[in-house]
């Protein structure tokens, strides 16, 4: 199963792949399974399709002390994922892992720091000319309407 952000997530053995470091026992995940609403709701034998999958950061045994920290900052003590796309309970089963894999995926990662720099000679040079040439083209302006008025 490939997540939106590109990282291959899935759930081998009943373990979710989150990424390269940190695999989580789906059992350690709480479902709740509910009628989804829509179209066919009213009919007598609806199926609970829509999906709501949890997960306590804060009880977790799987976390990395660094990881838990994260996440708790981040995104709280409980991550919630709730998934009523399609009309198969199966299907949003994987979709709410598949989802809950990229929201911890994406709260993991570590922003690279930003590293000032400068801008090159040739671009502050650039930018100093079509100052200077803005300013000429006013200038220009200005003894044309005088030109005029006499």
């Amino acid at each position: 199963m490939v997540a939106a952000a590109g990282t291959v997530t899935g759930v081998a053995g009943d373990i979710l792949q989150v990424n390269a470091t940190l695999a989580i026992p789906v059992g350690e995940m709480a479902w709740r399974f509910t009628g989804s609403g829509g179209p066919g709701g009213q009919h007598a034998n609806t199926a609970n399709t829509r999906v709501e999958l949890t997960f306590d950061v804060a009880a977790s045994p799987s976390l990395e002390e660094r990881q838990r920290e994260r996440l708790l900052n981040r995104l709280g003590p409980v991550v919630r994922v709730v998934v009523s796309d399609e009309r198969s309970q199966a299907r949003n089963r994987q979709l709410a892992l598949a989802r809950m894999a990229d929201r911890l995926n994406r709260a993991l990662k570590v922003p690279r720091s930003r590293r000032p720099t400068r801008p090159s000679k040739g671009a502050v040079e650039q930018r100093l000319g079509e100052k200077r040439h803005q300013g000429q083209r006013k200038r220009d302006r200005a003894t044309d309407r005088r030109a005029t008025d006499d």
